[in-house]
């Protein structure tokens, strides 16, 4: 059985191997703030799935108000899976998760953006209703 669950400062190494899988390494020395400021921001969430006691799956949502439309919309910002729990039902469980917080929320859609390298996390997406919006524009401010 997977349990959801608010993550936690203690999830901190776990999250920062789930990060390092996704191709986002470094991020230990830094990453109990993180989840600190997530936990205290009004308009973020983050969420991991737990196995047997084991955290295999990560979730970071963010809302956002929209000045043009009626509905706000949640940003998926971060979705990862463990490798051994890929393929059980664990990502289905946290996008739902992503689903039902966005909706009491007020939200009238859920975006993310998930780099063309990663193939398989296209086919979920589409498994999972997503359309494909392929203009994606980043600005670097280092």
């Amino acid at each position: 059985m997977t349990l959801v669950r608010d993550a936690r400062i203690a999830d901190a190494p776990a999250i920062t191997a789930l990060l390092d899988a996704l191709g986002y390494p470094g991020t230990a020395p830094f990453i109990e703030e993180r989840i600190a400021q997530m936990e205290d921001h009004p308009d973020a969430e983050l969420v991991v799935a737990v196995q047997a006691g084991e955290v295999v799956g990560v979730l970071s949502l963010n809302f956002m108000p929209q000045l043009a439309l009626a509905g706000d919309f949640c940003r998926i910002s971060y979705l990862c899976v463990s490798e051994q729990a890929r393929g059980s039902g664990v990502g289905a469980l946290l996008e739902a998760h992503a689903v039902e917080r966005a909706r009491v929320r007020g939200c009238d859609r859920v975006e993310l953006h998930c780099h063309a390298r990663r193939t398989d996390a296209h086919r979920f997406y589409d498994r999972q209703g997503y359309d494909d919006s392929p203009r994606y524009f980043v600005k670097s401010l280092d």
